[in-house]
């Protein structure tokens, strides 16, 4: 079944930040559902449509930004209560806009996420959650990570308070109180929770999560432990690729799955039958502007049915039915305060031959409301534009530099070893300038219609190695970036974002290149390896080396975990080499299969150490079996990255060869594979710049690297090493290793 949706666009409030936008239900058996969203100007709007207009229900003064919106209400009741959290406080309001509640927390941080189940309020800072019943303190955690979302099993089916919180560190903490019962890995940083089918399955334990890398799951919360359902991955921007938990074993060499992906996270999920066939489908929204829906086929498992795409990131995405009885509809809020619907009410009409359309009444007078507004819309801008051009002409005029929000995310991407850099603004960008003090690759992004323009650059005096504008097009409101660093030189990455208002203002964004920037969060080690270790002991604090941890490696939390010492597992997102970390109040051990890796620690750590005057004792154990290894495990991408080289290299000859002789017939079948492929391979091998050069200085490094523990210089000797490479053979480059 085909499923056709139109959008219609109801209203825009101010920005809006994740899960602020919820339906009222119902207030009748064949009424249409009143719409309530808050935005960051702390204003909480409640509308419903009328004649395909917005007719305000309530409107609450402006106030401190608004970063969740809930319903609740008595367990068993209607739940058209509506909670908002702004700052500390939680405000209760009636769905006519009477307000009942006002609450002031005891958390010292602004809270990020909300869940209302009956007299139950659960409340998460970025590390803190806390359970309140009537409004007294009951249960409190400390995460070992940032928590993105907070759910509660219903109270109703399972009879007993279940809150589970998603945190950053790729982990589902189960609850009871205030202890952790046990915790779920899942494939990527969870972003946002939901029940399944919307009170949790028939047994009321079924969960479905969202990660920031774009992947999907739904998770059965047992007694004991968990048991995974099915998990989409988003291996082709979106969903595309379904690994369910008993074939979770299948491995997939992402070097031979082709092309740059992009980190599409979730930020919303529903459940509504939109398909209206029976069974509730999963609603997605997307920090692309994406909206997807999954119907299930026949054995159950969710088939990819409608998607649509917006310029801005979905925020909030909810099934309903707003515009016309009868009509169901997909109602979501933007990042910058639309809200939309994907109706399935037709909205237009298909005239035969010699047929006419007759315009309704209601549609002519609505074209001649929005045509008396535009006017007045157009002579309002020019009143003010000249009110402006006056007054910044008046010997009093003051400057007031104009306030604007900007939505950013740098992220690791776990499939091409890049990191994703999102940056999208509530008004129409006009140019990004991206400057960077350690060397970097801007990669393309097929959906970035942005021209770049590179600026030479000295890195000697001032320490620049990129600059790059990008210039965009109208009404561009959302700009992506690919970019790829070299772990071992670290430094800062800058964007200058400057939108198309007046006067010109610009904000500046910071992320930090690490010196292991291409290492990933893991929950497993293996030890069977062969490991290179690296031990310090020295006079400083467990907070001390936490802080050298953080400034290192990605995805450490800020604050050092609870408990005299940590351990955390990370692997290298390019080779799948390991590294684990394991620390205390003066020790620390640190442990990989890849010499270069405990080479980029110990260098760092020793001149981080010597900025705060600590004095290091340094020790290391290097095992000569770990370079064979790791060459290994580079062997098998750089053999494809050189067949790949090859092969490009040889397209234009065979395409004038194939002129000259007018066939194909003459040439072997792997010369035709190649010519019928060209297309591809070139596309493959333009999206990967630079990709065999950046295997080669790893190799080149591993080899330096290797005889720097031993005391000895070979650098004189790179040059025979990439003649080597150039002629590659495994047992050759294994033969120069073990010979020098």
């Amino acid at each position: 079944m085909e499923l056709q949706l139109n959008r219609v666009d109801y209203l825009q409030v101010g920005v809006t930040a994740q899960k602020t936008m919820r339906l009222l239900p119902a207030s009748g058996r064949r009424a249409t559902q009143k719409v309530v969203i808050g935005d960051q100007d702390g204003v909480v709007t409640c509308f419903g449509i009328k004649k395909s207009e917005a007719v305000p229900v309530f409107k609450t003064l402006p106030g401190q930004k608004i970063s969740r919106l809930e319903l609740g209400g008595a367990i068993g009741t209607v739940q058209e209560k509506i909670f908002v959290a702004s700052g500390s406080e939680v405000r209760g309001f009636t769905k006519r806009g009477k307000q009942f509640l006002s609450f002031e927390t005891n958390l010292t941080e602004s809270i990020r996420a909300m869940h209302v189940s009956g007299s139950d309020l659960f409340l998460c800072a970025s590390y803190i959650y806390n359970h309140y019943c009537d409004c007294k303190d009951q249960h409190y955690y400390l995460s070992g990570d940032k928590i993105s979302d907070v759910l509660c099993l219903p109270v109703e089916k399972l009879e007993k308070i279940t809150p589970i919180l998603a945190c950053q560190d790729r982990v589902l903490r189960i609850l009871e109180g205030s202890d952790l019962v046990y915790d779920v890995e899942v494939p990527g940083p969870p972003s946002v929770l939901a029940l399944n089918d919307g009170d949790g399955g028939s047994s009321g334990e079924e969960l479905l999560y969202g990660t920031s890398d774009g992947k999907i799951g739904l998770i059965h919360i047992a007694r004991d432990s968990p048991v995974p359902k099915w998990e989409i991955f988003n291996e082709k921007k979106r969903g595309g690729l379904y690994v369910y938990a008993n074939t979770a074993n299948v491995y997939i060499d992402r070097f031979i799955i082709l092309g740059f992906m992009c980190l599409v996270g979730i930020l919303c999920i529903d459940n509504f039958d939109i398909m209206g066939d029976g069974v509730k489908d999963i609603l997605v929204g997307r920090d692309d502007g994406t909206v997807e829906v999954y119907g299930f086929d026949s054995a159950g498992d969710p088939v990819l049915r409608y998607d649509h795409t917006l310029t801005e990131s979905v925020t909030s995405i909810q099934g309903g039915c707003v515009g016309k009885e009868g009509y169901d509809e997909i109602v979501l809020s933007t990042y910058s305060g639309w809200v939309s619907g994907l109706t399935t009410e037709p909205t237009h009409r298909e005239a035969g031959p010699g047929q006419e359309l007759k315009m309704s009444q209601e549609m002519q007078t609505k074209i001649t409301s929005l045509r008396a507004e535009l006017e007045q819309l157009q002579f309002k801008v020019v009143q003010e534009r000249e009110r402006y051009q006056h007054s910044s002409q008046s010997t009093t005029a003051v400057s007031a530099v104009p306030v604007f929000s900007i939505n950013d995310k740098f992220t690791l991407n776990k499939d091409d070893a890049s990191y994703s850099l999102i940056l999208e603004v509530q008004m129409a960008i006009d140019n990004v300038l991206i400057q960077s003090d350690v060397p970097v690759d801007l990669l393309d992004v097929d959906k970035n219609s942005a021209v770049v323009s590179f600026s030479g650059c000295d890195s000697e005096p001032n320490g620049n190695f990129l600059l790059a504008t990008y210039r965009c097009q109208a009404n561009t409101t959302r700009l992506e970036l690919k970019i790829r660093s070299i772990e071992g030189q670290y430094g800062t990455l800058q964007a200058y974002v400057t939108p198309r208002i007046q006067p010109k203002t610009c904000q500046v964004r910071q992320y930090q290149i690490k010196p292991l920037s291409l290492h990933q969060r893991s929950h497993v080690f293996d030890q069977d390896r062969p490991m290179n270790v690296l031990s310090l002991t020295g006079q400083f604090s467990f907070a001390e080396i936490h802080s050298w941890m953080v400034f290192c490696l990605p995805e450490v939390p800020e604050k050092p975990p609870v408990g005299e010492d940590v351990v955390f597992y990370f692997q290298n997102t390019f080779l799948d080499t390991q590294l684990e970390c394991s620390y205390r109040k003066g020790e620390g051990v640190f442990k990989s299969d890849n010499i270069s890796t405990i080479s980029i620690l110990k260098d760092v750590l020793s001149k981080e150490a010597t900025k705060r005057k600590i004095n290091l004792n340094i020790s290391y154990d290097i095992n000569e079996d770990s370079v064979g290894h790791t060459l290994t495990m580079i062997h098998p991408k750089l053999e494809y990255q050189l067949l790949l080289a090859k092969k490009v290299h040889l397209i234009d000859a065979l395409k004038e060869l194939q002129v000259h002789e007018g066939n194909t017939n003459f040439l072997i079948p792997e010369y035709r594979c190649i010519l019928e492929e060209a297309e591809k391979l070139q596309d493959e091998y333009k999206k990967q710049p630079a990709h065999l050069e950046r295997l080669y200085g790893m190799i080149t490094d591993l080899f330096i690297d290797k005889f720097k523990f031993k005391g000895t210089n070979v650098k004189s000797k790179v040059p025979l090493l990439l003649e080597i490479l150039d002629n590659y053979d495994q047992s050759t480059l294994m033969t120069f290793f073990d010979t020098q």
